[in-house]
């Protein structure tokens, strides 16, 4: 636009300065070819040439055909006769980057641009209108304080439900009570018991437990046909769709046949505390079972007769040791206590097994007695006076020591005679006295020892 308009600006001029001074109008064309000075140069034809005021401010001026002619320098617009003045913009790209060039100027290009209460930034050169925080409408036309319910404004829910806003979106529930589909609408839950869960009854439109018709204290068993079963618990009487009221809340409360209160009910603590045939007594109110002096077992399960064979079990006898009924000096059944064969020890107290049962798990010159290995010589005690004792297989050997003569096993008596005599070995075992083999042919055969 700006060089079109430069170069109509001397076209135009011509025309004016020829229409005035010539009084007449030509067309373009009628000048082409022609010599337009055929007739002669008027005074103007030698007098206008350019000068330093020819033209206006900014502007510049050449010398055509006939006339000078005027034109605004490059960069500039305006009336070259008068004042040029130089030419802001072009383009946006000349301007500021939140300016826009509008008829060769840079401009603000948010001035009239954006609605009423809208926002402007330049960007780019580009007006950006936009509604500020908290308000919304077209930001070209007007915008408004924003409501966080608009999108509720008109419900685009069905009906029995609520629209609430979240996220600038529109939100259908049910309203309480009701279900279905809030978008088309929501009925109530429930119009009768049966459409409603076995274990629930239909009360103002909801299924809920209809445990709530028992009354006070009273337990609600279960329910039947959408209907509670009540009860009134242990300890508590009345009606329990009413209420339920405590037969005791202290043992002083209770009676002496039932002299205990036990979960608000007075009862008798030995009932059910003891076994089949036990006695039960009360220490303070604490149940004692027993079995009956004729009785025994065990009191809190079961007591029988008593029987013999009760008189060792358990076994009171000492650790191995052996329990057999018996009786005592005055016929009273007792257990009798004894070691079992192989042991020794106080059988009330403890039975031990023994050293050996037979000599021949003793030494050579000790002997099996009450299975212990002992000496047979029981520290010379079983030969007579004067007598020597010596331990072999097992046997206690009694002989009378050199220089004596008698029988050993009754006394030994120093020798006074010359002549030589056999000596005689006698044994003891177990209180029997016996003779070598050597000399059983002759049980006489004593010598006569002559005395000095």
């Amino acid at each position: 636009m700006a060089e079109k308009f430069l170069f109509l600006a001397p076209v135009l001029l011509l025309a004016l300065q020829v229409g005035v001074d010539a009084q007449r109008y030509y067309h373009p064309r009628s000048y082409l070819g022609r010599d337009l000075y055929e007739h002669g140069r008027s005074i103007s034809d030698n007098l206008v040439t350019c000068g330093p005021h020819t033209c206006g401010v900014g502007a510049h001026c050449i010398h055509g055909s006939v006339r000078p002619v005027c034109a605004c320098l490059a960069g500039y617009s305006g009336d070259p006769l008068s004042q040029c003045i130089k030419i802001e913009c072009l383009d946006n790209s000349e301007c500021r980057s939140h300016q826009t060039c509008v008829n060769q100027h840079c401009v603000n290009p948010c001035e009239g641009t954006c609605g009423i209460n809208a926002n402007c930034d330049v960007r780019n050169h580009i007006p950006v209108c936009t509604c500020p925080a908290g308000y919304t409408g077209n930001p070209f036309s007007s915008c408004r304080i924003a409501d966080p319910e608009e999108a509720c404004h008109p419900s685009p829910c069905g009906p029995n439900t609520k629209c609430h806003v979240a996220n600038n979106q529109a939100i259908c529930t049910c309203l309480p009570g009701y279900r279905g589909s809030p978008l088309s609408g929501c009925r109530h839950e429930c119009e009768s018991d049966g459409e409603c869960g076995a274990q629930q009854s239909c009360r103002d439109f909801k299924c809920v437990s209809p445990c709530s018709d028992c009354g006070v204290n009273a337990d609600c068993e279960t329910v039947a046909a959408h209907r509670a079963v009540c009860k009134c618990p242990r300890g508590y009487h009345g009606d329990p769709y009413r209420i339920c009221s405590a037969e005791c809340t202290s043992d002083s409360e209770c009676p002496s046949y039932k002299p205990a209160c036990v979960y608000n009910a007075c009862i008798d603590p030995c009932v059910n505390s003891c076994g089949v045939n036990a006695d039960c007594n009360l220490r303070g109110l604490t149940p004692v079972c027993s079995c009956p002096r004729n009785m025994t077992g065990d009191p809190f399960t079961f007591c029988r007769p008593f029987e013999a064979r009760d008189l060792c079990e358990p076994n009171p006898c000492g650790a191995n040791a052996k329990c057999t009924p018996g009786h005592d000096r005055t016929g009273a059944e007792r257990p009798v206590c004894t070691c079992p064969t192989g042991y020794i020890g106080n059988a009330l107290v403890s039975c031990e097994r023994g050293e050996c049962e037979l000599d021949s798990q003793c030494s050579d010159h000790l002997a099996c007695v009450g299975y212990q290995c002992v000496d047979p010589c029981l520290g010379n005690t079983q030969c007579g006076s004067g007598a020597v004792c010596m331990a072999r297989r097992h046997l206690a050997v009694c002989t009378c020591p050199s220089g004596h003569n008698g029988d050993a096993l009754v006394n030994c008596y120093e020798s006074q005679s010359v002549v030589a005599s056999t000596r005689y070995y006698r044994y003891k075992r177990n209180g029997n006295y016996t003779l070598p083999a050597s000399e059983a042919a002759d049980a006489n055969g004593v010598t006569e020892e002559k005395q000095e």
